[in-house]
């Protein structure tokens, strides 16, 4: 009982604040535009202020772990080379196997990751080290899927490739994760002042996301795309976590690095991925049914992985 109440407290007060955000844009509280606009602010600035504080406190040099970067990296690379190959010969529908490949691979990973995290441990921990592993090869691997892939596939052109290029290298949440990196290895201090004001922009960040991510929550768009949107949302939430978390602790990680090993692995799809499947031709209705059916189900799923790793005594 013990270990189901710690798994509860980790994963309820989060879904409980989205569960309030969607309640907020049912009841006409807030509008689309508002939650647009939060959207991009919580994506622009207080996630970034809040990875950039959190690293930069920590010690750099005690905290950065190249085995750990480098096994959130490649897990990421065989997770997406596998659904891939294995989907491409299985999945008829080749027009929306571009969709479906990204939306089984690619995670809320700052978002929903950072919420979970400073939910267990009270900061951002190891969810920094885990981006850097896995967000540019996000980006970089969605260009490559959604190119060769869908009604309107040409292949990889120039244009896609510099925008990927260039959104990796102006991603707010890497930048924050640099810069703190950078004042953590050089010692930097802030005056009180400046170290308050960035101490609440950055608790800004978790409760506002939760909140945008729950006002934009379209359930209806579950409906379509049953039997795809289950299998990408088992593949999401069950399969990859069964096959890599058991690596994770064969090779030693536990606590906080486990745990943003899992939300690399079984967090819900990034709505992110609708966002650029519809930049990049494609229909968009797989990709928004697997968000919000991950979405929908990680409640339980997430739950249940923290439950089994707290009972083994591995975080």
């Amino acid at each position: 009982m013990e270990q189901l109440l710690f798994s509860l407290n980790a994963t309820v007060p989060v879904f409980l604040v989205m569960v309030i955000g969607y309640l907020l844009k049912q009841f006409r509280v807030v509008d689309e535009p508002f939650v647009k606009t939060l959207n991009r602010f919580n994506y622009r600035i207080t996630l970034p202020v809040l990875l950039f504080r959190d690293i930069a406190e920590s010690d750099f040099y005690g905290v950065w772990d190249t085995r750990y970067v480098l096994y959130c990296f490649f897990v990421t690379l065989v997770s997406i080379i596998v659904i891939w190959a294995v989907v491409g010969l299985c999945y008829r529908d080749k027009d929306r196997l571009g969709e479906f490949v990204q939306a089984a691979y690619r995670s809320s990973a700052a978002v929903l990751g950072i919420a979970f995290i400073q939910n267990i441990y009270g900061s951002s921990g190891m969810a920094p080290l885990m981006i850097i592993g896995t967000v540019p090869l996000y980006n970089i691997a969605a260009v490559l899927v959604l190119s060769f892939t869908g009604p309107s596939a040409h292949g990889l052109d120039k244009a896609s490739l510099k925008s990927a290029v260039k959104g990796i290298l102006t991603n707010p949440i890497i930048i924050g994760i640099l810069l703190g990196m950078i004042a953590s290895a050089c010692h930097i201090t802030f005056p009180a002042m400046l170290s308050r004001t960035i101490g609440n922009i950055a608790s800004l960040a978790t409760p506002l996301a939760l909140l945008g991510l729950g006002a934009g929550f379209e359930g209806r768009r579950a409906l379509k795309q049953i039997r795809p949107t289950a299998a990408a949302s088992f593949i999401k939430l069950i399969l990859l976590p069964a096959i890599f978390l058991p690596l994770a602790v064969r090779l030693g990680f536990t606590t906080e690095k486990l745990v943003a090993i899992l939300i690399m692995l079984g967090s819900p799809t990034t709505v992110s991925c609708y966002i650029m499947a519809k930049n990049m031709g494609h229909e968009g209705t797989l990709t928004s049914s697997v968000v919000v059916s991950t979405t929908f189900f990680s409640s339980v799923t997430l739950t249940l992985w923290l439950f089994v790793l707290r009972s083994m005594g591995l975080i």
